[in-house]
C-alpha cells in the first residue's frame, strides 16, 4: 500500500500535522486525567479508608486529591507546548494561569480540611480558627488573582502591586466588612468572648440560643425555637450581648422567683399552731430552739406573756420562711455553696413577696425547669398548713360566689 498520496497531502497542508500533534497532546492530557481520577484516586481512597488517621479522610472528602489530579494535564500541555507553534507563548501563559488557579483550589480545600479537623477536636485552644482560615483564603486568592493577571499580560506582579496604592480607598470600601470582621475575630479570640456551643442573648437581633458557627463575616445562633439568627461578626464587638457560659462553667443555675402571701393571713403563732408545726420534721429542731430562746428573753425581761402581742413571738410567716430554707437546704438539686437567700421583699398591692434566690446544681435547661417547678409545687401546696394564703387576683369564680352569697 502506497502512502505517497497521504505524504503529498501532508506536504501540501502542513497545518494538518500541527493540528494532529495538538489533538494528540490534548487527548493524552485528557486520557491521563481520566486514568488518574478513575483508577489512581480509587486506589488512594482505599488506602485512606484503611488508614486510622482522620486527617487523610477529611482531605479525601474535601477533594484535595481530586484537585491535585488537574496538575497532570497541565504538566503534559506545558511540556509539549512547542507543538502549538506560533501559539506556544499564549498557551504557556494560559497553562501557567491554570496552574496557579488549580494551586489556589488545592490550598483552599486543604485549609478547609484542616479547619474541619480542628473543629472535630472541639478544643478551646482552637476556638474561632475558622475566621483565620477564611481571611487566609481571601489573601491567597487576592495574591493568586494578581499573579494570574501578571502572567497573562506578561508583566511583573510588582508592577501591578505598585498600582494598587491608588486603589487603596476603593479596596478599603469594598473590604470594609471583611476588615471589621477580621479585627472583631481577633478580639473575640483574644478575650475569649464567644465560642461555639455558648448560649448567648442579643435581643436587638432576636438572638437567644446556642452559637453553632463562628465564621469570618457571620456568627450563626440556633435559637431555642430552632430558628437560625445570623449576626455580622463585628456586631459582637459593637453591641452588647449576654453570654451564659459563666453559668454553665460554675455548675449552678439561678432560681429567682417570688410567691406572694396574702397579708391578711399573717399572724402571731399561738400554741396550737406551734405544736402543729413542731410535727413537721424539718422544723422540729428550729421551733424548739427558737421557743427556748424566746422564752428565755421574755423571762429575763419580765414580760407578761398572757397576751400574744407582748414580748417576742414567732409568726406563721417567719416559720414558713424557716421551713422553705430547711426544705431547700435538704434538696439534693440545690447548690448549697452558692448564694442562698429566702427573703421578704417590700409588701405591695399583690401581697408580701417571699423571694427564693438560690442556685440549682444542674444547669441543663429542661432539668432546671423541672427542679424549679417541683420546688414551687411543694411550697405553694404547703402554705395553707401555716395558716397562710397565697395572693391571687379575684377571678370570675370569686365574683360569682359573692353574688350567690347575696
Amino acid at each position: 500500500m502506497s502512502f505517497e498520496p497521504l505524504n503529498n497531502l501532508l506536504d501540501q497542508y502542513p497545518w494538518i500535522i500541527s493540528l494532529l500533534k495538538v489533538a494528540a497532546v490534548l487527548a493524552a492530557s485528557f486520557l491521563l486525567l481520566v486514568i488518574i481520577r478513575g483508577y489512581l484516586l480509587r486506589w488512594v481512597a482505599k488506602l485512606v479508608k484503611r488508614s486510622k488517621t482522620r486527617l487523610d479522610d477529611i482531605l479525601l472528602h474535601r477533594d484535595v486529591f481530586h484537585r491535585l489530579a488537574y496538575f497532570a494535564p497541565i504538566i503534559i500541555i506545558h511540556y509539549f507546548a512547542p507543538v502549538f507553534g506560533g501559539a506556544e507563548t499564549l498557551v504557556r501563559k494560559i497553562i501557567s494561569a491554570c496552574a496557579i488557579w488549580v494551586a489556589l483550589l488545592v490550598i483552599d480545600s486543604f485549609l478547609t480540611a484542616v479547619n474541619e479537623a480542628f473543629d472535630e477536636k472541639k478544643h478551646e485552644k482552637w476556638a474561632n480558627l475558622k475566621s483565620y482560615f477564611q481571611i487566609t483564603k481571601i489573601i491567597l486568592f487576592i495574591i493568586g488573582a494578581v499573579l494570574i493577571i501578571a502572567v497573562l499580560i506578561g508583566q511583573s506582579p510588582l508592577v501591578l502591586l505598585s498600582g494598587i496604592g491608588a486603589l487603596t480607598a476603593v479596596l478599603l470600601l469594598v473590604f470594609r466588612d471583611t476588615i471589621l470582621s477580621f479585627v472583631a475575630s481577633l478580639q473575640i479570640s483574644s478575650y475569649d468572648l464567644v465560642k461555639v456551643g455558648d448560649w448567648i442573648e442579643m435581643p436587638k437581633y432576636g438572638a437567644d440560643g446556642n452559637v453553632i458557627d463562628i465564621a469570618l463575616h457571620t456568627v450563626k445562633i440556633q435559637n431555642w425555637d430552632k430558628t437560625i439568627t445570623v449576626i455580622p461578626t463585628h456586631k459582637l464587638i459593637e453591641d452588647s450581648f449576654k453570654n451564659w457560659r459563666g453559668m454553665t462553667e460554675s455548675g449552678g443555675r439561678r432560681i429567682k422567683r417570688s410567691i406572694f402571701i396574702d397579708v391578711t393571713t399573717i399572724k402571731l403563732c399561738d400554741m396550737d399552731l406551734l405544736e402543729r408545726c413542731k410535727r413537721f420534721q424539718l422544723l422540729t429542731d428550729y421551733i424548739t430552739s427558737k421557743e427556748e430562746e424566746i422564752s428565755k428573753y421574755n423571762l429575763e425581761q419580765n414580760i407578761d406573756t398572757s397576751e400574744l402581742i407582748n414580748g417576742r413571738r414567732q409568726t406563721n410567716i417567719g416559720i414558713f420562711r424557716a421551713y422553705i430554707k430547711a426544705y431547700l437546704r435538704n434538696h439534693p438539686k440545690i447548690h448549697n455553696s452558692m448564694t442562698f437567700l429566702v427573703r421578704q421583699l417590700a409588701p405591695g398591692p399583690n401581697g408580701l413577696p417571699i423571694e427564693i434566690y438560690v442556685f440549682t446544681n444542674d444547669t441543663e435547661w429542661a432539668n432546671y425547669e423541672d427542679i424549679q417547678s417541683d420546688i414551687f409545687d411543694h411550697i405553694l401546696s404547703v402554705a395553707s398548713m401555716f395558716d397562710l394564703k397565697v395572693f391571687q387576683e379575684p377571678s370570675g369564680n370569686d365574683f360569682q360566689k359573692l353574688i350567690n352569697v347575696k
